[in-house]
């Protein structure tokens, strides 16, 4: 579909290979971008902290930069990672497995502004707004989400000004975004213009309809939360231009990736051939609490036609199953990935400097 094409090209993933760096530079990261970037004029910019709150709040960018400074190395995911692996292939933002990528945000902590204002009694969600505006599901609406009041208060949950060192860009929500580390995506609200406290679940349209996990469109089903746990291999060797599919020497070849979960730490990696027994990975020290983890694995290269796989397992039990469940959205598909190699006899010669150029 055309549409679908049009998001995939506003929309963009992490290239694989970009596993290699432990933080994603900030142009490789992965972005969802619900309706448009806002045009944000800072000098008249404000954060609105009001609702269920006894001293509401409306501070200007500076005066919330006065504020104590946190820096958390994160993991992010899109919800939507592995959508169009899913049959039916569910319709929205084409996914593969590449929705991801892990930064250095510095914020103030949410919870020291709730506490500033003071919560009342009945406080029972935040929530955020962003700038950005548009119509889904038929629905005229600012991007919204909430989270419970016991998720907020977290030390580690920012109102991020800064990544990887430098002022958030205009696409990762210039100038001021939520992160809620160990969520998926869809939460860490970007272009944020208002924190409200409530007293009632919130029904906004991506709270009470987006990010559910249903078999139908007429069920409500549960709510998405907290990633699951996943591992990405960097694929080995090199590509063919069109299927990706990789082309390895014969031999021992080291693979390596990145694993993650949101429920728990990341406590083993393992490495499938074919079908086969699972192999343990070796794994690095965690970046942080909240980010994904490096791992290896020695693979004796055979020559043949061969499917790679990789899954993780976290501290709270939760493994990677060998198939998603599906659901009418396309969410939480942390299957794991497999990538196609052919070892010995495909490698082409290289063509050096006087072959032809593809444009």
């Amino acid at each position: 579909m055309l549409d679908e094409l049009g998001l995939a090209a506003r929309n963009h993933a992490l290239p694989l290979e970009a596993l290699r760096y432990p933080i994603t530079p900030l142009g490789l990261h992965y972005l969802l971008i619900h309706f448009d970037i806002p045009a944000v004029d800072l000098a008249s910019w404000r954060l609105e902290i009001g609702g269920r709150v006894e001293r509401p709040l409306s501070l200007s960018f500076e005066e919330l930069r006065s504020r104590s400074e946190r820096t958390l190395t994160v993991t992010l995911e899109c919800a939507g990672n592995g959508r169009a692996l899913l049959e039916p292939r569910p319709p929205s933002q084409p996914w593969l497995t590449e929705a991801v990528g892990t930064a250095e945000w510095t914020g103030t902590p949410l919870a020291q502004l709730l506490d500033e204002t003071g919560l009342a009694d009945d406080a029972l969600e935040v929530v955020f707004t962003g700038l950005d505006r548009g119509v889904q599901g038929e629905v005229v609406q600012d991007y919204e989400r909430a989270i419970p009041v016991a998720e907020a208060l977290r030390d580690e949950v920012l109102l991020a000004w800064v990544v990887n060192g430098e002022p958030l860009p205009p696409q990762h929500g210039y100038p001021l975004r939520v992160v809620v580390p160990g969520w998926y995506g869809m939460t860490h609200v970007k272009w944020l213009r208002a924190i409200t406290v409530v007293a009632e679940p919130f029904r906004g349209w991506q709270q009470d309809v987006a990010y559910r996990l249903r078999a139908s469109e007429d069920e409500q089903g549960v709510p998405v939360t907290r990633m699951l746990p996943r591992a990405l291999m960097i694929p080995p060797g090199i590509p063919d231009f069109f299927t990706r599919r990789r082309i390895v020497e014969p031999g021992p070849c080291v693979l390596e990736g990145r694993a993650w979960s949101g429920l728990g730490a990341v406590e083993r990696v393992e490495v499938g051939v074919d079908g086969g027994a699972w192999g343990a990975a070796e794994l690095d020290e965690p970046l942080s609490e909240w980010a994904w983890r490096g791992w290896r694995f020695v693979w004796d290269a055979e020559p043949g036609d061969h499917e790679l796989r990789c899954r993780a397992a976290d501290a709270a039990g939760n493994v990677q199953p060998d198939e998603a469940s599906w659901n009418f959205d396309g969410f939480c598909n942390n299957a794991p990935q497999r990538i196609e190699v052919s070892v010995g006899g495909a490698i082409p010669r290289d063509m050096g400097d006087d072959s032809p150029a593809a444009g």
